[in-house]
């Protein structure tokens, strides 16, 4: 059960649809000033929460966010870690989930909540889905338990009635409200005449240590996604561009993909010259399971590495925080092994 006692939380407005208000004289969008955050959303007062909020100068389009406006939200909540029981982000949802995943990963021992949200209208509009999921992902990040802790320390997504484990959310509609989904991990919060927290499926450090910052991240990490015909000429050059260090690997169904030795032979020698690969489903739901067929051990026996149920935003998101550490690349194929935040089932 949430206490009731009053937290305090940090807003940071990165930009996106939810901060965009329409000028009255041309009906352009344009972005308003979250300092004034009360005055298009004077309901935040009746939740009784301290809430702050800062603004990315600009703001920006979600579709120009990455690594750098990562270590710029990861800067901001490092600063004020201390000051705030829980931080909602406010995202244009394009890349949210790139997002979301990445800093799960770069908030190492976090023990507070980190909401990020958005919306696919304007917040000004009558019908807009924006002023529900800001109060709601508010509500949540000042959340705490009994005890006094927080009911939700870990980074989520909070979009329509659903909180969602942020390194496995997905967006899947570009118009509806209804915008993101977690395929491979359920709810862990849905939100509806109260706001119904699933304890058991809830991440929570065995031990509360301090905020590690991580800003970080390598961007020579690319997307290979694999359709009927695909042809060695596109493989390779794929594979061989220059600064490569790791590629998420879209594979058919529960892992497979072509036995043409030319198609093994490009990921082999790929491999060996120390590139990671990491072999994610295309479809929606469901797990790559390599040992299943024997196209899948093939590309094991040329050194693929199983995603197992990630998300192809989360490989990516943790491929690049990886390689960006100081590891030996031993300890990036480990890691990637591994579920570090809960980003897959092994």
């Amino acid at each position: 059960m949430a206490s009731k006692s009053k937290s305090s939380v940090l807003l940071i407005y990165t930009g996106g649809t939810i901060g965009m208000v329409e000028n009255p004289e041309t009906g352009a969008l344009e972005p308003f000033n979250f300092r004034h955050i009360q005055e298009h959303i004077p309901e935040l007062k009746r939740l009784g929460h301290k809430t702050a909020s800062i603004s990315f100068d600009p703001p920006m389009d979600s579709s120009d966010i990455g690594p750098d406006s990562w270590a710029k939200i990861v800067r901001l909540i490092a600063d004020n870690y201390d000051a705030y029981d829980g931080f909602v982000v406010l995202h244009g949802t394009d890349t949210m989930a790139f997002t979301a995943s990445a800093l799960s990963f770069m908030l190492e021992n976090l023990n507070k909540p980190v909401i990020l949200t958005g919306s696919q209208l304007p917040i000004n509009m009558l019908r807009t889905d924006g002023k529900e999921n800001l109060i709601t992902a508010v509500e949540i990040a000042a959340a705490k338990d009994g005890s006094g802790k927080p009911v939700v320390p870990e980074v989520c997504i909070f979009f329509e009635n659903q909180l969602m484990r942020g390194n496995r959310t997905s967006k899947i509609n570009a118009d509806d409200f209804n915008a993101f989904h977690s395929f491979n991990y359920p709810p862990l919060a849905r939100a509806g005449v109260t706001i119904r927290y699933d304890e058991k499926l809830i991440y929570r450090p065995q031990l509360v240590r301090p905020l590690k910052p991580h800003y970080a991240c390598d961007k020579n990490v690319v997307i290979l996604k694999l359709f009927p015909g695909i042809t060695e000429a596109v493989v390779s050059s794929v594979l061989h561009t220059p600064g490569l260090r790791g590629v998420v690997l879209e594979t058919f169904g529960s892992g497979n993909a072509p036995t043409d030795e030319w198609f093994l032979k490009q990921f082999r020698e790929a491999t060996e010259r120390g590139i990671v690969v990491v072999n994610v489903t295309q479809c929606t739901g469901g797990c790559v399971e390599m040992h299943r067929y024997e196209v899948g051990r093939k590309l094991l026996e040329c050194g693929v590495l199983s995603g197992f149920d990630s998300t192809s935003e989360c490989a990516v998101a943790k491929l690049m925080f990886l390689l960006g550490q100081e590891l030996t690349p031993k300890e990036i194929r480990e890691h990637m092994q591994c579920s570090l935040i809960g980003e897959v089932t092994l």
